[in-house]
């Protein structure tokens, strides 16, 4: 049986921060668990040619985000000084221009002066899952392993039992003194067994936050130019016809351009149509705003979180898409867990839940939480 010090379930931003964290401070013996085939989690970066995943060396401006897109250094100073640390280098969005608003449909889009965002929004070259790259690259490759879905956590003596099963269906377990959590606590409290079971109030309260982007869906069209800035347009747009709601420029310097959008059109409804329907809405949407040229981009993708069966629960279909206000508990306080289990997930961060700085705040608070628990670790981090 495969054992390690520290389990950690999730190879998305938090996890894999905690991990290059635990590296730093001098511990090697723990294993990352992630049931997608690749990194990421909820940071997905797309080439504009359709390939998605970590693979970014040298194609930085070439990529554009189906997950999160934005972050605010002037309010998130931790994640800024990750960014630079790694060498990746960011840039403003791009607001410069008119802004268009549809408000009715049959009648002509209206063009608004346009404003910049205070903060300023910053994109990173080479999309968020830049940052994947980054701390993947710093890491031990047989620490990871993909692929694999933790079904059950359970407590044999002083070690948590973590039962796997790998793509084929082929069930595995492992041990590990101590469970990072870099999951949603929704979709594991929706999604893990745990034995004994956590304690009441705590599962309620996992159950009870959002997963961030779990009800949300994107549509990204990649163009050879940003057509729309020749006629002064910043790319922005406000819709009340749909099937996007809300749009923005996703080109990256240098490399192609693109629109993206936000659909406004609830989970449950999207389920309704198919996937192309929903593209030639996108298309048409984008042509009445942006003129005829925006009708035929050189690639679209559509990415509906809602669907993602590794995201998104039955609950989070009913729920709205706002950012969890308080975070939950993320450890048990008594009982059995307390002191094997940790919540580092974005929505457990006191002070940015289920934004891309509050996967680096959660990891960095439930890290150090690990260490402060078990003396044989190192005091600190030495960050």
């Amino acid at each position: 049986m495969q054992s390690a010090k520290i389990a950690i379930i999730g190879a998305g931003l938090s996890g894999l921060y905690a991990a290059t964290m635990l590296k730093q401070s001098g511990i090697d013996d723990y294993v990352i668990v992630e049931a997608r085939p690749v990194l990421g989690g909820r940071i997905l970066s797309t080439l504009a040619s359709g390939q998605s995943g970590p693979e970014l060396e040298d194609h930085a401006s070439g990529h554009v985000d189906l997950g999160p897109t934005w972050f605010w250094p002037a309010f998130q100073p931790e994640l800024d000084r990750l960014v630079a640390g790694l060498g990746i280098a960011r840039f403003d969005q791009y607001e410069t221009g008119d802004m268009l608003s549809e408000r009715s449909a049959g009648a002509a889009p209206m063009r608004l002066r346009g404003y910049a965002s205070s903060p300023a929004s910053m994109r990173l070259a080479g999309g968020m899952g830049a940052l994947i790259h980054a701390l993947r690259q710093r890491l031990e490759p047989s620490r990871i392993l993909t692929g694999r879905t933790v079904r059950q956590l359970r407590i044999e003596g002083e070690n948590v039992a973590l039962d796997c099963a790998d793509e084929a269906g082929l069930a595995t377990t492992m041990e590990a003194e101590h469970v990072l959590l870099a999951l949603p606590p929704r979709l594991a409290e929706a999604t893990i067994a745990f034995a004994p079971p956590l304690p009441e109030r705590l599962a309620q309260q996992w159950q009870e936050t959002p997963t961030w982007m779990a009800s949300h869906a994107k549509y990204v069209a990649v163009y050879n130019r940003p057509f729309w800035r020749e006629e002064g347009l910043s790319g922005a747009a406000r819709s009340a016809v749909g099937p996007m709601g809300e749009i923005h420029d996703a080109s990256m310097p240098g490399g192609r351009a693109a629109l993206f959008g936000f659909f406004g059109v609830p989970p449950i409804a999207r389920r309704t149509v198919s996937e192309d329907v929903l593209r030639l809405a996108c298309r048409a949407q984008f042509a009445r705003l942006f003129g005829p040229q925006a009708e035929k981009p050189v690639a679209d993708f559509i990415k509906d979180w809602a669907t993602d069966s590794l995201t998104a629960t039955a609950m989070d279909l009913e729920s709205g898409q706002n950012h969890h206000a308080v975070a939950p508990a993320a450890t048990a306080s008594s009982g059995p867990w307390q002191g094997r289990l940790t919540g580092i997930a974005s929505e457990w961060s006191r002070n940015f839940p289920g934004y891309v700085a509050g996967a680096v705040d959660a990891a960095v608070s439930g890290t150090e939480h690990l260490l402060r628990l078990n003396r044989s670790f190192p005091k600190s981090l030495g960050l």
